[in-house]
C-alpha cells in the first residue's frame, strides 16, 4: 500500500455503494411480508373449517389468490435476500459461495414456481379437485 498517509492507505477500500439496494429490499420485503402474513392468517381464523375444501374453496377465489401469489413471491425474494447475505458473510472459498449462491436462486425460484403453480391452478380451477 505504501507508506502514505492513513487516507492514502484506505483510499478505494470504503463503500461499494452496491448494498444499499439489497439492504432497501430486504426492509420492503419484510414490511410486505409482515402485511401479507397477517392477512394470511387473518383470513385462515375467519374459515369457518380448515379442511382442505374449505381451504382450497377460499384460495380459489381472485380476492384471495392474488395476494397469496404476492406473498409468495415476496416471502423467496426475501429468503433469498437473506440466506445471499449468510453466504457471503460466512462462505469464504470462492468457487464454494458461486456453486451455493446458484443453488439458493435455483431453490428459492422452483420453490416459488411451484407454489404459485399451485395457487393459479387453485385459482382457474375454481376450488378442489
Amino acid at each position: 500500500m505504501g507508506s502514505g498517509t492513513k487516507v492514502g492507505k484506505v483510499r478505494g477500500l470504503g463503500s461499494a455503494k452496491s448494498g444499499v439496494h439489497h439492504w432497501v429490499a430486504q426492509r420492503f420485503t419484510a414490511i410486505g411480508n409482515a402485511l401479507l402474513v397477517s392477512w394470511l392468517i387473518a383470513g385462515l381464523v375467519m374459515l369457518p373449517s380448515h379442511d382442505h375444501g374449505a381451504v382450497a374453496g377460499w384460495l380459489a377465489q381472485p380476492i384471495v389468490a392474488v395476494p397469496m401469489m404476492l406473498m409468495i413471491v415476496s416471502v423467496f425474494y426475501h429468503i433469498r435476500l437473506g440466506l445471499q447475505v449468510l453466504i457471503e458473510d460466512y462462505v469464504h472459498d470462492d468457487g464454494l459461495k458461486f456453486a451455493v449462491l446458484v443453488l439458493l436462486t435455483f431453490y428459492a425460484i422452483g420453490a416459488g414456481a411451484v407454489c404459485l403453480f399451485s395457487v393459479a391452478k387453485l385459482a382457474f380451477a375454481g376450488g378442489p379437485l
